[in-house]
């Protein structure tokens, strides 16, 4: 026995062999009751589903707001990874060859957790406050991004 053989108790279900005659407990129906829509392949009804009558989620009132399609996502770099690297400019192009972050990811913001021992020019999107402190308390300076301008043609025709 090996820890990779190991089965965690009750971790694995055994499979249910339906169908096999009425002995088995589990013939005839298999496990299906008698007709209606649920007795039939294929059948699955959506979540909230309440057979004809109106769904609880209609019923009750809508609350709250929700910008998940307008939010914008931030990589989340802390000064403390900064520090592992060599004094000096940091960017994007930086960044993502120590795998700090993504080239996929569209914004960097700094964070202050962590020490930061050498000076560094870090350019980013945005800083927070304490990472802002940090840097410069280090010696380093702190460049942020301009964001970039909304393309011309999706301005408004006059």
């Amino acid at each position: 026995m090996r820890l990779h053989n190991l089965i965690k108790s009750g971790g694995r279900k055994d499979r249910k062999r339906v169908g096999r005659g009425e002995g088995s407990g589990r013939g005839k129906t298999s496990g299906r009751g008698h007709k209606g829509q649920r007795s039939r392949s294929g059948s699955s009804l959506r979540p909230g589903f309440e057979s004809g009558h109106v769904p609880l989620y209609r019923k009750l009132p809508k609350r709250g707001f929700s910008n998940f399609k307008f939010r914008t996502e931030y990589s989340i770099i802390n000064v403390g990874d900064l520090d592992r690297l060599e004094a000096g400019s940091i960017d994007r192009d930086v960044l993502v060859r120590f795998g700090l972050a993504r080239s996929s990811s569209k914004l960097i913001k700094i964070l202050g957790e962590g020490e930061v021992t050498k000076a560094f020019t870090v350019q980013a999107d945005k800083f927070s406050a304490s990472a802002k402190e940090k840097i410069e308390k280090a010696g380093g300076t702190v460049v942020v991004n301009e964001p970039a301008a909304a393309d011309s043609s999706e301005a408004p025709a006059e």
